[in-house]
């Protein structure tokens, strides 16, 4: 019995003792949260193309940032924005459908991004832009990240009410005087803003699974909007601190273990879940 309380401890408390690791911890842990609550909008709105979108556009904006000398954070957040405001100057000027004008969007600007980065030359990794290097966190990312979520929170927490409206009942909103328009932008403003926030922790590539997993986690647990939103934070905070111990004891990425956490998360809901899980549901069902 002391000797696998003893693995346990040491299983919990070494990566601890890494300075490296304390900042990983908290810069995921941070962003988990944040994107989190927001992948709860992002679900009900079915938006989960258009965080990929987002996702993928800010590359481009990463590698010219990077050639004019600028903060990378800078660039990812005007080209994250302008692939949102690309999308809805197109979809409404067009007879395009929304899905496929995401798809058209957020490939041209990765393909832009891709052929930026091999025209450009830097002391940049390109797998650091892709997959994240939390590990690798500095001092001043860390401040930035931590500014960045600390804002789309705020936002969140402040608009939610009008937030929650618009993504269940649009048309409602609209007819008691709410800015529909004004909040459409608004949330796609904040998955910019996440999207930025995820650069260093999961990458390009897999902010996505940060900003959906979660929130669909979440939806087949409970019917209620708060507690949605309580365990959607919940599973992206404990699926950040989990997968940074396992990649720290197994020598693995830590993007991928994170997100592979997430993943192992709706595996168990979307079987357990109490109503809404498939072998729940053959336990009813069954004579």
């Amino acid at each position: 019995m002391n000797g696998i309380l003893e693995l346990v401890t040491q299983f919990l408390l070494e990566p601890l003792s890494q300075p490296w690791m304390v900042r990983a911890f908290l810069v995921s842990s941070l962003v988990g949260g944040v994107c989190g609550l927001l992948s709860c909008y992002m679900t009900l709105k079915g938006w989960a193309l258009m965080g990929d979108a987002v996702s993928h556009a800010v590359l481009p904006g990463v590698v010219l940032a990077y050639a004019l000398s600028l903060p990378l954070s800078l660039g990812a957040l005007v080209f994250g924005i302008g692939s949102v405001a690309a999308i809805g100057f197109v979809e409404q000027k067009s007879r395009v459908r929304e899905d496929t004008v995401i798809g058209l969007v957020f490939t041209g600007f990765f393909a832009l991004g891709l052929v930026l980065r091999s025209k450009t030359v830097s002391h940049i990794d390109l797998n650091h832009i892709l997959f994240g290097h939390v590990l690798g966190i500095s001092h001043g990312d860390l401040l930035q990240t931590l500014g960045i979520c600390l804002f789309v929170l705020c936002v969140l927490l402040l608009r939610r009410r009008d937030l929650m409206l618009f993504c269940f009942d649009p048309t409602h909103a609209r007819s008691i005087g709410i800015n529909t328009g004004q909040l459409h932008y608004m949330l796609l403003g904040l998955l910019s803003l996440a999207a930025v926030a995820c650069l260093q922790t999961v990458g390009i590539i897999l902010v996505v699974a940060m900003m959906v997993t979660p929130g669909a986690t979440a939806y087949l647990l409970t019917d209620r909007f708060d507690r949605m939103t309580m365990l959607a934070v919940l599973s992206g905070v404990l699926s950040s601190v989990m997968g940074l111990f396992i990649c720290y004891w197994s020598d693995s990425d830590p993007a991928g273990c994170i997100v592979l956490v997430q993943t192992a998360q709706f595996v168990l809901a979307f079987l357990f879940a109490p109503r809404y899980g498939i072998l729940r549901n053959q336990t009813n069902l069954s004579p």
